[in-house]
């Protein structure tokens, strides 16, 4: 369908000219991933974003470590890290074990390698619109729609959900290309509501098929940022697209939309800090 907003092509694209930039530089972006446990969902992640780093000519370092790791222990690692002149970027796979506060160990890596975006100074960047290191997934949509030729400015968009990952970044992207942002959490009233007048509407709620068919407006933009496994296994998005899909000027699908572009966003930033060396 012409209205599919094909993730894996644009990230595909971006990731092929990160590594045509990337063969014109004096050495390969550094960027170190740190996975903490067994969790298996969040081996796959590491993986896929180890094979992205290849693929683009980048230097993986892939961290692993026990999880019965002390926080003191972990806050170590990420000190090395930020001390490696050879590393542009640190990630650290979330989630961590109930015994490590998350916050801390992702403020203690450095706002200049921080490239998942998530650490104050950078949020704090975005919501001042002086962005530096952007949170990869708001930052991805934001390439996905420049890509379908969607222009922001003065549209109705709607956020749903409200995590610092995803929903306020994603407003504060949409905030600074000056459209008109409306950002739901799990007590707002009349959800449906908002979603019929809005032009673009971002789904990012964690609840498999949320938003109807009938909350859609025609012609609105649906970006879908939920990923759910159902218990026949097979996955789905936080929107109904096969209800939305007939009436949307441009929807996501799951998967295939903005998972790929999250990855290709991660490279972006670890290029964008690399170069902020220079």
């Amino acid at each position: 369908m012409d209205n599919i907003i094909d993730g894996k092509k644009i990230a595909k694209d971006l990731r092929g000219k990160i590594a045509e930039e990337v063969k014109t530089l004096d050495r390969p972006p550094g960027l170190a991933v740190i996975l903490v446990g067994e969790d298996p969902a969040s081996r796959v992640y590491v993986r896929n974003k180890e094979l992205a780093c290849i693929e683009a000519g980048f230097y993986s370092d892939k961290i692993k470590k026990s999880e019965n790791i002390t926080e003191e222990e972990l806050l170590l690692e990420v000190d090395r890290l930020n001390d490696n002149p050879n590393i542009d970027g640190i990630l650290v796979q979330l989630p961590l074990p109930k015994h490590i506060d998350s916050n801390k160990v992702l403020e203690r890596i450095s706002p200049l390698k921080d490239v998942d975006g998530f650490c104050s100074e950078n949020i704090g960047k975005l919501m001042q619109n002086k962005p530096y290191l952007r949170p990869c997934t708001p930052q991805g949509v934001m390439t996905m729609l420049a890509s379908a030729g969607v222009d922001v400015m003065g549209k109705n968009c709607v956020v749903i959900g409200a995590s610092n990952i995803v929903g306020r970044p994603m407003a504060m992207e949409l905030l600074n290309a000056r459209g008109t942002v409306t950002i739901c959490n799990s007590k707002t009233q009349d959800v449906a509501g908002k979603v019929r007048q809005a032009d673009i509407v971002v789904a990012g709620v964690g609840i498999p098929k949320f938003v109807k068919g009938d909350w859609v407006k025609d012609g609105a933009i649906v970006i879908d940022v939920g990923i759910n496994r159902l218990d026949d296994g097979t996955l789905c998005g936080d929107v109904d697209f096969d209800a939305i899909k007939g009436k949307a000027a441009g929807i996501t699908p799951v998967p295939g939309g903005v998972g790929p572009m999250t990855i290709a966003t991660l490279l972006e930033n670890t290029l964008v800090a690399y170069k902020a060396k220079l």
